[in-house]
């Protein structure tokens, strides 16, 4: 990674860091976001027995490795902690609804919320393995990336991941994060140490970010058996 060298106003001395728009963001709403493959539902209790099912239906514990929660013994356990996860403000979390499937497969958040500093975080991220490395799971983290960039006008949204967890950086390099650097042995999680990695993306890097996922998302890049037709990749 190359050495970073921050921004400063070139009027100042000692140097100071370039000034920005002060004012407040808006905190995120519970509000449905459609897509062309994928709804997003607040999540609510109600989304338990469908989750449940999914998980089961993979058969998958793996995909709760890197999560601060999970696998659940049954469903009760997991509706309890749906029904808790779903009344937090923040992380502030979605049911995903894929249009193919029609059940809610897995859920998503925005967190780490600071209105005052116009910074925001996409995480607690659970697909299940059937949604995993699927257009509506590209369109559900997209929908909310827009929803805080574009809609809310954040400065900056903060992607975080357990630095062993190669599917999530790669996900991360994927819709155009920067890696920022890791911090570690910052968290203990399960009883196991974690390092975590850092990725962000700024305001004047999410224009290109967002043409570049749209682009991806449109119905001309995929083919008549739902295959895209170029990758996702970073153009700049």
């Amino acid at each position: 990674m190359r050495d970073f060298q921050p921004l400063h106003d070139p009027a100042t001395k000692p140097p100071v860091g370039l000034r920005v728009d002060p004012t407040p963001r808006p905190l995120p709403a519970r509000i449905p976001h459609k897509g062309r493959s994928v709804d997003l539902e607040p999540l609510h209790v109600r989304h338990a027995p469908d989750l449940w099912a999914a998980a089961q239906a993979d058969n998958a514990p793996e995909s709760w490795a890197y999560m601060g929660y999970g696998p659940f013994a049954d469903e009760a356990a997991m509706r309890r902690f749906v029904g808790n996860f779903a009344t937090a403000h923040d992380p502030l979390a979605w049911a995903v609804r894929p249009h193919r499937t029609g059940t809610v497969d897995g859920w998503l958040s925005l967190m780490e919320i600071f209105p005052a500093h116009a910074h925001i975080e996409i995480g607690n991220i659970w697909f299940s393995p059937r949604m995993q490395r699927t257009r509506a799971a590209t369109e559900a983290m997209y929908l909310l990336m827009r929803h805080a960039m574009d809609d809310l006008g954040y400065r900056r949204l903060t992607w975080k991941c357990n630095a062993l967890n190669a599917p999530s950086r790669r996900a991360a390099a994927r819709l155009g994060f920067t890696y920022e650097g890791t911090l570690r042995a910052v968290l203990t999680v399960k009883g196991r140490r974690r390092d975590t990695a850092w990725f962000s993306i700024l305001e004047e890097e999410w224009p290109a970010r967002r043409d570049a996922i749209e682009a991806w998302l449109d119905d001309s890049n995929w083919d008549p058996q739902g295959r895209p037709k170029s990758s996702l990749r970073r153009k700049d």
